[in-house]
């Protein structure tokens, strides 16, 4: 039985592994998805990450559309207490930004549309610097109160305006951000390696990276002079050929080779042993893409291994 991680300060326990709920509704049709949730339910795995805004920008969408089949999923199979579920506010093409206003209103769509009468984890999905954190952290705060979430966390924000967040909450004993979301990979490491980090190392925070797999080129199915037929080859194909993806590839083949296990689950076997870390995101279209992102719970790496990795995506 893989063991469960506690979310920062919180009470909320996670599976080690975070569902990534973009591809519902998009790349993955509504049995697809319901495919891919029972299994990675029946695994063991218990945290499923979405977002208002998904999946506003496919044709014919209007956002929203991964949060309804996550909603549908929940009521069908009756499941709703065992699953942590995270969305996010602020991307939404009608509840945009961080006004009270608009975090009211988008809570209360994201709640009918996942048919349930709280969230787990609310992130802000990108930080509105033209709102004051009093009011945001005030909303956010009223909405715990309310009980139509069981805690806050933040996404795409700066390391300054995340340590005045939390300084408000502590000051003024409002709910305060127990988690992050920040773009980090073994080939994109600068955005949360640093400031950003020790913020939350310093404050108790846990990182939940998204892209954890660089939108598909750490699953090494992106080489040279191979075409990969994917509706997000676009952002991995611009690792390819680098001196730091070859490496990082090179260095992940040799330590799967080791372990007898994949890919994908060396990467993401990193990222989960990095300082704050707690569940990495990652997404799967399919059945048969998902054991490869389950086995993470199970797959420790030596010191060096670890090492050799982070020297490679150096």
């Amino acid at each position: 039985m893989t063991s469960l991680r506690t979310l920062g300060s919180s009470d909320l326990e996670v599976f080690p592994l975070s569902l990534g709920g973009n591809v519902f509704g998009w790349t993955a049709d509504r049995t697809a998805s319901f495919a891919v949730l029972d299994a990675y339910a029946a695994a063991g795995g218990n945290f499923v990450d979405t977002a208002d805004a998904y999946t506003a920008w496919v044709d014919g969408n209007k956002g929203g559309e991964s949060e309804t089949l996550i909603g549908e999923w929940l009521t069908e199979r009756g499941n709703r207490s065992d699953i942590v579920v995270a969305t996010k506010v602020g991307a939404h093409p009608d509840y945009k930004g961080l006004s009270a206003t608009t975090i009211k209103a988008a809570a209360d769509a994201s709640l009918q549309r996942l048919g349930t009468d709280y969230i787990d984890l609310y992130y802000t999905h990108f930080d509105d610097e033209s709102v004051p954190v009093e009011e945001i952290i005030g909303t956010l705060d009223e909405l715990v109160r309310a009980g139509k979430v069981r805690a806050i966390a933040a996404s795409n924000i700066s390391p300054e305006r995340l340590q005045e967040s939390l300084d408000l909450s502590d000051r003024e004993g409002l709910a305060r951000y127990v988690a992050l979301q920040p773009h980090y990979n073994l080939v994109s490491r600068d955005t949360y390696e640093g400031p950003l980090q020790e913020v939350a190392s310093r404050s108790g925070l846990a990182a939940v990276p998204y892209f954890a797999l660089a939108a598909g080129f750490l699953t090494g199915k992106y080489r040279p002079g191979t075409k990969v037929e994917s509706a997000r080859s676009g952002r991995a194909e611009a690792y390819v050929g680098t001196e730091r993806g070859d490496r990082v590839l090179t260095a992940l083949d040799e330590i799967a080779r080791t372990h007898g296990v994949q890919v994908p689950t060396v990467a993401l076997a990193w990222l989960a042993a990095q300082p704050t870390v707690a569940a990495p995101i990652a997404s799967a279209r399919t059945l048969e893409q998902l054991p490869a992102l389950l086995a993470v719970a199970d797959l420790e790496l030596t010191e060096a291994e670890l090492a050799a990795l982070t020297a490679a995506s150096a």
